[in-house]
């Protein structure tokens, strides 16, 4: 079965994966998500961040909503907030892009990017949704204006579910706007059930980006 995704050639960012939604070609303008993948799809072939998450996903669901932007970080670097920005600018001046929902979500080595780069650019996002990271609790007041669903697997080895509580914690007491979804069962896989779950797209969905961010 051909790919639902094309490839692209960042020009001074990532590359990058793209879904289109089937009513692109008629709306004036579509939401998106950004996706980060976890630390094992990095490298240079593009066919290896199809393995997870919402890169996943859309290869099943052709009538998924979303225009999908599914960047690769190269081999044995992590994600920067610098070169995501301006892949970000890039997907804004290339598509149909409704900027008032434009949403960010990533796994494990993706949800510490996504924590990092909505800790940065926070007005850029309408919700994000970090999956089993972690980021800089001192830093979550930056956030308190922003939607945020948080995952974690209770049995994670690989990253504690103390990285997430930490960062729950401290959205709640700048009086956040955060959910915590724990997995009681899950160990660092919590993706799978979690990018499967059409409650988050949903979700993302009731969310346009504040003013107030």
């Amino acid at each position: 079965m051909p790919s639902r995704q094309q490839q692209v050639i960042g020009t001074s960012s990532y590359d990058y994966l793209l879904f289109l939604p089937q009513n692109y070609e008629t709306e004036k303008s579509v939401p998106m998500i950004l996706f980060l993948h976890g630390s094992g799809e990095r490298g240079s072939n593009l066919e290896h961040v199809k393995r997870h998450g919402v890169a996943k996903v859309v290869e099943e669901q052709p009538n998924f909503p979303f225009l999908v932007i599914s960047p690769q970080c190269p081999s044995h670097q992590n994600w920067s907030v610098q070169l995501l920005s301006a892949l970000i600018d890039e997907a804004l001046a290339s598509y149909r892009i409704d900027r008032e929902r434009v949403y960010l979500t990533g796994l494990s080595m993706g949800g510490y990017g996504t924590w990092y780069l909505a800790l940065e650019q926070p007005h850029r996002f309408a919700a994000i949704a970090p999956v089993c990271g972690g980021g800089n609790p001192k830093e979550a007041h930056k956030l308190k204006n922003l939607p945020v669903w948080v995952f974690h697997g209770a049995r994670d080895k690989v990253v504690p579910l103390s990285e997430s509580e930490e960062m729950v914690q401290a959205l709640k007491k700048y009086g956040g706007n955060v959910k915590f979804t724990v997995y009681p069962e899950a160990d660092h896989d919590c993706w799978t059930q979690t990018y499967n779950n059409i409650a988050l797209y949903e979700w993302f969905l009731q969310h346009r980006r504040s003013s107030a961010t």
